[in-house]
C-alpha cells in the first residue's frame, strides 16, 4: 500500500495544483517510481489511498506505472490518517501473509526483498524500517532495545519497554503479518503508530519491531516541503534499483540554464530571453517572455517560489501574488 491520501500542507502551493505523490521529480512522479521500485522487488499488486486531489494521482500513474502491476484504489471521502487509511485497506492487505506499506512522498531505495525477508525471520507481527541517518535530529527518531523491539517513538517511550540499545530515522515504510491487521481504534480517524501499534505493543498483543539499515545502502529522500521538493530536482539521488543515476529513470525532461539547474519539461518551450536559477518547469507550464526567477517551480497556474522569502521580479508575478490581487 502507497499512503497518498494526505492533504499535503507543508508542500503548499504547489499542492494546490498537484497532490503531493504526483509531483515529478525530474519527470517522473513520485508515486510511479515507488510503483518501479516495487514492482522491480516482486511486489505484483499495490493499492493506493486518495483523497485530495486525487484524479492527479490517478492521472500520474495512468501514464507512468510497470505495466505487469496491478493497482487498486481506496478513495476517501475525508481524510482518514495513517491508520484509518489502513484499517480501510485492511480487506486489501489481508490477502497475503505479510504486506508492506509505504508513504508516497518520498524518493525511496531499499532491499524490499531482503528487509521482508528479516522481517519473517525476526518473529515480529509488525516492524519498522529504520535508517541511521543524521537527519534523525530534524524528523525525530525511533528507538530500539537490545531484542530488536521497538522501546520509543518520537519523545515517548513506550510503556514496560527495555533499554534502549540503538536508534534510527523512521523511513515511513511497515511491515505488517496479515494477523496483526486487526483490533482498531474505535475512532475513524486515527493514526497507526500513535493510536494503534503503540497501544498495541504496550498491551503486549502485538510484537512491534525494527529493521534498521545504514545510510550507505539505502536512499531516503523526503519530499515534503517546497525546498525538498527543489533539492531533489536539482540534486536527484542515485537510486540503484532503479538503474542509478538520474539520467537512467528521469522521465521526459532536459537540464538547461546557464548554471544547468532549470529543469525542463521538453514539452515546454522557453522563450530566449528569459533569465531562470534553480527552477522545474512542469508539463503543461507557460514561462512568459522576459521571465526572471530562481528558486521556484512553474505549473500550470504560474510561479511558485519555493523560499517563502522570496519575491517576484518584472516579468512573472507569484501565485501566491496572483491570489492576493484577487
Amino acid at each position: 500500500m502507497i499512503l497518498a491520501a494526505g492533504l499535503g500542507t507543508r508542500m503548499r502551493p504547489l499542492t494546490d495544483e498537484r497532490a503531493k505523490p504526483a509531483l515529478p521529480v525530474r519527470g517522473r512522479p513520485v508515486v510511479s517510481l515507488l510503483l518501479e521500485l516495487l514492482a522491480r522487488q516482486g511486489i505484483r499488486e499495490v493499492l493506493i489511498n486518495l483523497h485530495h486531489l486525487p484524479e492527479s494521482i490517478r492521472d500520474a500513474v495512468e501514464a507512468d506505472h510497470p505495466q505487469d502491476l496491478e493497482i487498486a484504489w481506496s478513495s476517501e471521502e475525508k481524510p482518514l490518517g495513517t491508520g484509518g487509511g489502513i484499517r480501510r485497506a485492511a480487506e486489501f492487505l489481508s490477502e497475503s501473509e505479510t504486506c508492506v506499506v509505504l508513504a508516497g512522498d518520498m524518493l525511496l531505495d531499499v532491499d524490499l526483498i531482503g528487509l521482508h525477508a528479516r522481517h519473517r525471520a525476526s518473529g515480529c507481527d509488525a516492524t519498522l524500517l529504520l535508517r541511521r541517518d543524521p537527519r534523525e535530529e530534524t524528523f525525530g527518531s525511533v528507538g530500539v532495545d537490545a531484542r530488536g523491539r521497538i522501546c520509543r517513538i518520537g519523545r515517548r517511550p513506550l510503556a514496560h519497554a527495555a533499554a534502549e540499545a540503538e536508534r534510527g530515522l523512521f523511513t515511513s515504510i511497515r511491515f505488517f503479518n496479515r494477523e496483526v491487521l486487526r483490533d482498531w481504534p474505535a475512532n475513524e480517524v486515527f493514526e497507526d503508530l500513535r493510536d494503534w501499534l503503540m497501544p498495541r505493543a504496550e498491551s503486549g498483543s502485538v510484537a512491534l519491531g525494527a529493521q534498521i539499515v545504514e545510510a550507505s545502502e539505502s536512499v531516503w529522500e523526503p519530499v515534503g516541503t517546497p525546498e525538498e521538493y527543489l533539492d531533489v530536482n536539482l540534486c536527484p539521488p542515485d537510486l540503484p534499483r532503479l538503474g542509478g543515476p538520474a539520467a537512467a529513470w528521469q522521465g521526459p525532461i532536459e537540464v538547461v540554464g546557464r548554471s544547468k539547474d532549470v529543469v525542463r519539461a521538453r514539452s515546454v518551450r522557453l522563450p530566449a530571453d528569459v533569465e531562470l536559477s534553480r527552477c522545474v518547469v512542469w508539463d503543461g507550464a507557460t514561462v512568459p517572455a522576459g521571465a526572471s526567477q530562481r528558486d521556484g517551480v512553474f505549473g500550470a497556474r504560474g510561479f511558485y517560489a519555493t523560499d517563502p522569502t522570496a519575491r517576484s521580479k518584472p516579468g512573472v508575478e507569484t501565485v501566491e501574488q496572483s491570489r492576493g490581487a484577487a
